[in-house]
Parts: C-alpha cells; structure tokens; sequence
C-alpha cells in the first residue's frame, strides 16, 4: 500500500492513562499530525488493547492513519492502517499474513542505507531513519547522520521519516536533508501545548521550502 507520510508523523509516549493519552492525542490531531503511531513498551496487553482500540475510533474521526509499533497481530485485533516493525520484531512477509497486503508497513533502518533497500524490495510501505539527535526516548540509539537521508531519496522510492531527537530547532533541517516526515516523541507530547507544538511541526516542511 502506497500512503502520502509526510510532515508530522507523531508516535505515542509510554502513558498508563488510557485517558489522558487520549486527550493528548487528540490535541496531536487537531494540531495536523499527518500519522500516528502508537507506541508503549511498558503497559500491558490488556491495556495496550485498550488504548489501541481508542486510538483507531480517534484516528478514524480525524481521517489519519493509526500506525501501530512493533505488534502486527494487535493492529490486526484493532483493525490499525499498519505495523511499524523494527530489527527485531519479525520479518515483512510474516506481517503481511497477518494483515494483508492493504495495510501499511514501515521499517526501521537506523543508520543503514542497505536495510533500507532491502526492505523497499521485500514490499515495505515506508522506511525510517535514526537516531539523528540524542534521544531520550532511546538514549543508547545508533547514531545517523543527516547525509544519510540525502543518500537514501537518491536511491529510494519510499517515503523516509525521520527519528530521534528531533525539535523544532532541527527539524527544518532533517527535512531540508531529505526526509519527508519527522516522527517525534518527545518535543511534542511533552510541550506545554500540545496542539500548537503539532501545528508548529507540520507547519515546518512548508517553511523549509520557502
């Protein structure tokens, strides 16, 4: 499945509260995050279904792709847009048996341009580079460089986003590198105000190509 990622593509802090999370991501949304990936590493099944299942009717209502994070049999449960799938979370065929060839899947390729070629010719959706800041998030991520990017649109036809401490002071610059959207944690669910933090990251991609 071909999908339009771009600008923002917001992925889910580890938040325990089904309701808040809810509430924060509704901000995202209304901010104009271009795709959200739910992402918890902490919670349990029970409550990872339970957000999920949130999130799909949030997502539906705003009309944007609900990606989940490493778990293809959870975004078949909720009926999710797709899997984001890092190194060690199965292979692209074993998550097209499981949801189809409908739904999207992303890639994680850290800082190999070669992953990144092979996921594209295993029938990969979008491919994502990182970290290219330091990240609290994953503060022991393997470290990419912004030439990288430049690279990869050279030599690839998928969409590439961005991860990894990125903020609004460097986010024009990883898009003017060649990515076509930033994936961010941190600087936006922990801003002071959640929409217009989002509204300001999507707004980011238009202002680099002034």
């Amino acid at each position: 499945m071909r999908i339009d990622i771009k600008d923002l593509y917001a992925i889910t802090p580890d938040q325990a509260d089904t309701a808040l999370l809810v509430w924060q991501v509704r901000q995202v949304l209304s901010g104009g995050a271009r795709v959200l990936q739910y992402r918890n590493k902490l919670s349990s099944p029970v409550v990872r279904f339970e957000q999920a299942s949130a999130l799909r009717q949030l997502t539906q209502e705003f009309g944007v792709p609900l990606i989940i994070n490493d778990d293809a049999q959870l975004a078949q449960q909720v009926d999710a847009d797709g899997v984001h799938l890092g190194g060690e979370d199965g292979s692209i065929a074993a998550a097209r048996q499981v949801l189809g060839f409908d739904k999207i899947i992303g890639v994680s390729c850290y800082n190999r341009l070669s992953l990144a070629q092979q996921a594209e010719g295993l029938g990969a959706d979008y491919v994502a580079f990182g970290a290219f800041f330091a990240s609290t998030v994953k503060p022991r991520a393997r470290v990419a460089e912004l030439p990288l990017l430049q690279e990869a649109r050279r030599v690839i036809k998928l969409p590439v986003v961005a991860i990894g401490g990125i903020t609004l002071e460097n986010g024009a610059s990883v898009l003017e590198a060649g990515a076509d959207a930033l994936a961010v944690i941190s600087a936006l669910f922990s801003a002071p105000d959640i929409t217009l933090a989002a509204r300001q990251f999507a707004n980011l991609n238009t202002q680099s190509s002034v």
